[in-house]
């Protein structure tokens, strides 16, 4: 059975452990602890527009799923560029609301994806749907680069 002086010592050498494994942790995933804490506002409003952009995405690939149907065979490249517009920005929005350590990665990549969707979205500019996709794409966009540090745009 351990005595007072022997749980005391116990306790102490836990907390320095577990002092120990945060600093390394933390030196594991530079930037994490300061993307998570120092950006939370922004890392809230990018994980906001990415979601809002997988709906819009979602809702134009369907879109372009009727256009095929009825014939318009242009629309099968952008209906492919949505759903997987759609797919990048729920994995961001999901790991950036989170604080994920891969944040930043999924960002850049949702940020790229968004660029693409939206130039392949602008090219129908008399649909008011893939212009409505487009204009949420570069949303979407603008605030997973606002969010990334300047030398990972």
């Amino acid at each position: 059975m351990l005595q007072r002086r022997q749980f005391t010592v116990a306790g102490f050498s836990a907390l320095a452990a577990a002092a120990t494994w945060q600093s390394a942790l933390k030196a594991a995933q530079p930037g994490h602890h300061e993307i998570h804490y120092g950006n939370n506002d922004v890392m809230q409003q990018c994980a906001k527009a990415c979601s809002d952009c997988q709906r819009e995405c979602n809702s134009c690939a369907a879109h372009c799923a009727m256009q095929l149907k009825e014939g318009h065979a242009e629309h099968s490249e952008t209906l492919a560029t949505c759903q997987d517009c759609a797919d990048v920005c729920i994995a961001a929005s999901q790991i950036v609301s989170r604080g994920g350590p891969f944040a930043n990665l999924i960002c850049k990549a949702c940020a790229d994806a968004c660029s693409k969707c939206a130039a392949s979205c602008k090219k129908f500019p008399n649909d008011q749907h893939m212009i409505k996709c487009a204009n949420e794409c570069l949303k979407c966009e603008k605030a997973c680069r606002e969010m990334l540090p300047k030398d990972n745009q």
